[in-house]
């Protein structure tokens, strides 16, 4: 399974993943500030699965026609803690 994790993906879960032995391209790591778009091309190219907290990734499907091959994971998780809130938001 190839994941691609966009740049709003925690990198202590990009990093636990490829830990465990999954192959994640991390937008965050790899190619900071590139568009949805680039990431969507990524994805499509490298058949990897776009893991993402960003709603965006649904329009680029159903509004602009993109059709990623292996899918978009969109997460919408509660942080319990408050400091797991103020990781994911970059601050």
């Amino acid at each position: 399974m190839k994941l691609l994790a966009n740049e709003n993906f925690p990198l202590d879960s990009v990093y636990l993943l490829r830990r465990w032995g999954y192959d994640v391209y991390s937008i965050g790591l790899d190619n900071p500030s590139i568009s949805d778009e680039e990431v969507m091309e990524i994805a499509i190219k490298e058949q990897r699965i776009i893991m993402t907290f960003d709603r965006d990734y649904g329009e680029l499907i159903f509004k602009a026609g993109y059709r990623p091959p292996e899918g978009v994971i969109y997460l919408r998780i509660e942080p319990i803690f408050p400091n797991i809130r103020q990781k994911l938001s970059g601050n």
